[in-house]
C-alpha cells in the first residue's frame, strides 16, 4: 500500500489505482494548504483587531489613543473596555473584509507619504480623517456602533429624560448614532460635524433599527 502511494506521489505507475491515488494525494495536499490559509487568515484578522496592534504605530499611540485613555470607553464603572476595533471595524463578515481591505491601503500614508507622522501634521489633517470615518459610518448607518449598542434592546426606563427625548427625535427624523455621538472617545475636530456632512452627502432618513 505504501509503495503504491509512493509511486503515485512520484508520478510513476499507470494503473487505475495509481491514478486514483494521485488524485487523493493531490486533494489531500490542497486540503492541507486550504486549512493553513484559513487558519493563517483568521489569525491575522484577529491579530489586527487587538489594541496592541492598533497602537503599534506612533501616529495612533501618541494622538487618538492618548485621547481615548480615561474616557468612558476605556474606564467605567462596569469595567467593560471598548477598544479601537469595536468602534472602527464592523463584525459581520462582508463589511469586516471590506473594511480590512480599505485599511490596508491606508498603510500607504504610514509607510510612504508620512502624511500624519508628526503631531502638527496629524492636527492639520484631522478634519479630513474625521470626515472619512464619519462618511463611512453615515453610509453604513453607524454599523460599528451597533457592534455593541442595539436600539431595539434599549431600556427607556433606565434612560434620563434628555436621552429619551434625543432618541425619540433620532427615530422620528431618521438619524443615525454618529450624528450625535461623536467626539466621545477622541477630541472633536474643528469644522462641520456629521449632521452637516450628512446633508452635504445628500443622505436622507436612515432606519433607526437595522438587524
Amino acid at each position: 500500500m505504501f509503495k503504491k502511494i509512493w509511486l503515485a506521489i512520484r508520478g510513476e505507475g499507470t494503473s487505475t489505482v495509481h491514478a486514483w491515488l494521485r488524485v487523493l494525494v493531490a486533494a489531500g495536499v490542497l486540503g492541507v494548504v486550504f486549512m493553513i490559509v484559513v487558519v493563517a487568515g483568521a489569525t491575522g484578522l484577529a491579530w489586527t483587531e487587538t489594541l496592541s496592534f492598533c497602537t503599534s504605530c506612533h501616529e495612533m499611540r501618541d494622538n487618538v489613543f492618548a485621547e481615548y485613555k480615561e474616557t468612558i470607553h476605556d474606564r467605567n464603572r462596569t469595567g467593560v473596555q471598548v477598544i479601537c476595533a469595536d468602534c472602527h471595524v464592523p463584525r459581520d463578515p462582508p463589511h469586516l473584509i471590506k473594511r480590512k481591505i480599505e485599511a490596508s491601503f491606508e498603510l500607504w500614508g504610514h509607510f510612504i507619504t508620512g502624511v500624519i507622522d508628526t503631531k502638527e501634521k496629524f492636527r492639520a489633517h484631522r478634519p479630513v480623517l474625521a470626515e472619512h470615518v464619519w462618511t463611512r459610518m453615515l453610509t453604513t448607518n453607524s454599523l460599528e456602533c451597533r457592534n455593541c449598542h442595539k436600539p431595539d434592546h434599549m431600556d427607556e426606563d433606565k434612560q434620563a429624560d434628555k436621552a429619551k427625548n434625543a432618541h425619540a427625535r433620532a427615530k422620528n427624523e431618521g438619524m443615525t448614532c454618529i450624528e450625535c455621538h461623536y467626539g466621545i472617545a477622541h477630541d472633536e475636530p474643528k469644522g462641520p460635524g456629521p449632521q452637516e456632512l450628512k446633508k452635504k452627502l445628500g443622505i436622507g432618513k436612515l432606519p433607526w433599527v437595522v438587524e
